[in-house]
């Protein structure tokens, strides 16, 4: 079962050391809360449910509330919808909340293009999100300026780009974002990512659209150059979807489980504590340098499904005539 903010928040309520590591900011924001369901100065959220959907909107407010959480100012807007792993026919429904989020977000759009970037390694499939949403997404930039006649006025020119990553290019993916930038001159940017969550139920199934920007590989430790307006010099809009999680996580969900077996059997329960799982993860971990992200087995379906959920709801976002009835005929 999908666990909601509050009981996200008991259940690390040992590891608040954790939050400010977390990719979603829902997730680090009911960590920090804690069991007690504590106000954070400078943070606030709204929480509204749609039939098999929930949106948690976070808004970072000023600089104390943006320490406090590790992230910078802004909103995060987090569509929770464990149903869509294993249900396909919930496709249009998800994707048009998605579409309904991004352009609260969004500036106003004319005939200035909109780039959108897939980020990752297509090579390996947990991070390939970027990529695959790329590859459903129909670019029409080129046809509003080579064939502007055959364009449909009410279609937006959007151009795409999977830049590859630092170790198989040998380039910055920043670098490679503000050369294209440079020439093609976009209204904004709108960039795709996978993450790194702090459940294995939310792998897939959770989408965070933010106000601003990204860190590619953040969720992993691999910290590169920023993607956001100050480095770009315009808007970045990112989209991430959890496809790994930590073994520390899942390590801490292992030893809960113990204690609460302890618990109901009579027996004393030590607390857990944070030293505890960076000491076991460290041990069981020594030949990974203490690290390792897990994924599902069944990762490459799940991938695929929600990179076609993600370049629909974008399309209907940017597209004024596209809608949740046609939306198919302008995704690939």
């Amino acid at each position: 079962m999908e666990k909601s903010g509050a009981d996200i928040g008991e259940k690390y309520a040992g590891l608040s050391g954790f939050a400010p590591s977390l990719d979603l900011a829902n997730e680090a924001h009911s960590l920090l809360r804690g069991k007690e369901n504590k106000e954070i100065g400078g943070v606030s959220e709204q929480i509204e449910k749609y039939r098999h959907a929930k949106v948690v909107t976070i808004t970072i407010k000023d600089e104390q509330g943006a320490k406090i959480m590790g992230k910078p100012v802004g909103r995060y807007i987090t569509i929770e919808a464990p149903d869509i792993r294993f249900d396909k026919t919930l496709e249009a429904e998800i994707s048009a909340i998605l579409a309904e989020r991004l352009r609260q977000l969004l500036p106003p759009l004319s005939n200035e293009a909109i780039l959108l970037i897939g980020l990752g390694n297509d090579h390996a499939t947990p991070d390939s999100l970027g990529p695959s949403v790329v590859d459903y997404t129909i670019a029409t930039r080129h046809i509003k300026t080579y064939s502007p006649e055959i364009m449909e006025n009410d279609l937006a020119p959007i151009c795409v780009l999977a830049p590859g990553v630092l170790g198989i290019t040998g380039i910055e993916t920043a670098e490679i974002i503000k050369g294209v930038v440079a020439h093609v001159k976009p209204k904004c940017i709108i960039a795709v990512d996978s993450l790194a969550a702090a459940s294995i139920n939310r792998v897939s199934t959770s989408i965070q659209i933010a106000d601003t920007g990204i860190n590619p590989g953040s969720g992993v430790g691999n910290k590169r150059v920023p993607i956001n307006e100050k480095t770009m010099g315009i808007p970045v809009f990112a989209i991430g979807v959890p496809t790994v999680v930590h073994t520390s996580v899942i390590i801490y969900e292992a030893l809960s489980a113990l204690a609460e077996f302890w618990e109901q059997s009579g027996q004393a329960v030590p607390q857990i504590e944070e030293k505890a799982v960076d000491f076991i993860n460290g041990k069981m971990l020594s030949s990974f340098n203490g690290s390792m992200v897990v994924t599902p087995k069944e990762i490459d379906q799940l991938i695929q499904n929600i990179a076609r959920i993600i370049a629909a709801g974008i399309a209907q976002a940017v597209h004024p005539r596209v809608n949740k009835n046609n939306y198919h005929l302008y995704i690939q």
